[in-house]
């Protein structure tokens, strides 16, 4: 599969996973005072299983560590058990 490109669209509140141009998924969120709430992510039924999910989280995630350095809140079941399984993204959250 081509790499995955995830995009911030704030005017839609989401980060947009692109595979050769063609939106997979994406990660809808809301902006709070400090903070950034994941609220949901969803992948196209056409690039199930293929690693979009995973690798759209970890580029929301730097990207939220990177260039908006806000605390997450997590409602996403998928993003909460993607966060279990690596820990060095615990500092991004707040708990």
């Amino acid at each position: 599969m081509s790499e995955v490109e995830v995009r911030d669209n704030p005017a839609e509140h989401r980060f947009e996973a692109y595979v050769d141009d063609t939106m997979a998924g994406f990660t809808a969120y809301e902006l709070t005072e400090g903070g950034i709430l994941i609220l949901h992510a969803e992948v196209d039924d056409a690039f199930e299983g293929k690693g979009v999910a995973s690798s759209m989280t970890r580029q929301v995630l730097d990207r939220i560590r990177e260039d908006k350095g806000l605390k997450v809140t997590v409602l996403c079941p998928f993003v909460n058990a993607w966060l279990r399984r690596h820990p060095d993204y615990q500092d991004l959250t707040r708990r």
